[in-house]
């Protein structure tokens, strides 16, 4: 039973985690305005959120780093949920090379809280639905 409750709610899981990710790459770019040189990251979050739920068609998975002795440390995945972070490409060039544009950034924001908003919606409704059936 909890298999198919787990398995009801994985897609919205893993979307709200990708969306929440992708909310923290934009409000570090937002953070990062002013920084010197600081380069503008985001993801593609339709081709992260299918990486994610494993139907990208990629059969080659992550990439995993060679150890040559022992005393190495364990590579871990530098992106999450399998999300490839790309960065942003430059509009208006500016003198200390941050690539950061706040009217991009400012939208992107917003526009991604929005989806947020509306899949939250969408999962309330789900537990709503749920717990009626479950009601006598």
């Amino acid at each position: 039973m909890i298999s198919r409750l787990d398995n009801e709610f994985q897609f919205s899981q893993t979307a709200l985690n990708l969306r929440a990710y992708r909310q923290e790459l934009l409000a570090s770019n937002i953070a990062n305005a002013d920084t010197p040189h600081f380069k503008a990251r985001d993801i593609d979050f339709k081709s992260s959120l299918q990486t994610a739920l494993g139907q990208s068609g990629n059969s080659a998975g992550p990439l995993e780093l060679a150890q040559t002795s022992e005393r190495h440390l364990q590579g871990e995945g530098g992106n999450r949920f399998g999300a490839t972070v790309k960065y942003r490409n430059e509009y208006q060039s500016s003198v200390d090379g941050n690539t950061v544009n706040m009217d991009v950034e400012r939208a992107a924001f917003a526009e991604n809280a929005i989806h947020m908003e509306a899949l939250l919606t969408f999962v309330r409704t789900q537990f709503k639905d749920l717990s009626a059936a479950v009601q006598p």
